[in-house]
């Protein structure tokens, strides 16, 4: 395994005092503005004790500062933030955020230079004295498979290693809740997929709920228990990766999840004709304007297997997968297709295709 990162899952808690008491997170009905722009828009959910929740979105969708809100860094305009249903911020209450049982991993790690590692792990711990914390900083230390670099410096360390000894400071204190701010965007995308899969075993062995903040679907779909999609500060859905991929809430959420061809349509009939077949219009009554989404994964292109003439305009090769646009019948936009590398001659042009219906999403066009 390349630098900076090391195989953790196998890491068991060695001690009773490993345990987390797990917590349930709930934000009931937050509002934020700053400088008279509203951020937060009334959003209300719960992290489950002991999951891992995604809050997922564009930048500017309000996810950093919803986790600023949860930690006390930030106060919310309105609603209340409860912590096992006792309110830690609202109307009437501010708990500071040393007093929340809340642990704040920020997205540059925030590590002191002119401290050592275990310095560093132990800086959070001030209540106990030197001699506990100092054994409380090596367990996290221990328990992120960086117990050997105690007395390194951060500099010495590779990103892999930084996010790491970060982490370990988050949990040391042991919180019965951890918000973690895109804990990956730093790391070269070649160490994130190990580097992820370690943290998650970390935080499923620390028991303590988690809330990551990341504007990566692929990776919400990695890490999370469930995932909150969130957009200009609104709740879009909540669910599982499952059920957001499967039964997105609109074509936003279809386009975060997928890429996709979208096509303007109306229902006759109770069916929806898409240049790509028609299709069941689920509840949406007849006469309605409809947008349709087609998930490029869900176009298939043969020689002449397909149902509908197609002509290749573009071929891009990506390793994997090829991107192919194509003209169709019926529609003077182009249907894109991802499919996979070498499946089709090289040079050819004339095609059929056909769609997976599962993979065409109707949309009533106001929403």
């Amino acid at each position: 395994m390349a630098s900076g990162s090391s195989n953790l899952n196998g890491i068991e808690p060695r001690t009773a005092s490993a345990v987390t008491f797990a917590a349930k997170l709930s934000f009931e009905d937050i509002h934020h503005s700053y400088h008279g722009k509203e951020t937060i828009r009334g959003i209300s959910m719960s992290a489950q004790p002991g999951e891992v929740l995604c809050l997922l979105g564009p930048s500017g969708s309000g996810k950093t500062t919803l986790l600023r809100i949860a930690a006390g860094i930030e106060a919310q305009g309105g609603g209340r933030v409860l912590l096992n249903d006792q309110e830690i911020a609202g109307p009437n209450v501010f708990l500071p955020p040393e007093r929340r049982g809340v642990g704040l991993m920020f997205q540059d790690f925030a590590l002191f230079p002119h401290m050592s590692v275990l310095d560093n792990v132990r800086f959070g711990l001030t209540a106990l004295p030197k001699s506990e914390a100092t054994k409380e900083a090596r367990f996290a230390l221990e328990r992120v498979g960086l117990a050997h670099y105690a007395d390194k410096f951060p500099h010495a360390l590779s990103g892999g290693e930084q996010q790491r000894v970060a982490l370990a400071r988050a949990l040391a204190p042991r919180p019965s809740v951890l918000l973690m701010d895109e804990p990956f965007s730093g790391l070269d995308s070649r160490l994130k997929d190990s580097i992820r899969a370690d943290t998650l075993a970390i935080l499923r062995h620390s028991r303590a709920t988690a809330i990551v903040v990341t504007h990566d679907a692929e990776e919400a779909m990695r890490m999370a228990d469930r995932i909150a999609l969130l957009r200009d500060g609104r709740l879009v859905q909540v669910g599982t990766a499952e059920e957001l991929y499967l039964k997105p809430a609109d074509i936003f959420a279809a386009g975060f999840f997928s890429e996709i061809n979208i096509f303007p349509g109306f229902v006759k009939s109770g069916r929806v004709e898409t240049p790509l077949g028609n299709v069941p219009a689920g509840p949406l009554a007849d006469g309605s304007n409809v947008r349709i989404a087609v998930r490029l994964s869900g176009v298939a292109v043969s020689q002449s297997g397909g149902t509908i003439p197609a002509r290749v305009l573009s071929r891009r090769f990506l390793g994997v997968v090829e991107l192919l646009e194509l003209a169709v019948p019926g529609t003077d936009q182009l249907v894109r297709a991802r499919i996979r590398a070498g499946q089709l001659p090289s040079g050819l042009r004339e095609v059929t295709v056909s769609a997976n219906e599962r993979d065409i999403l109707v949309f009533e066009k106001d929403a």
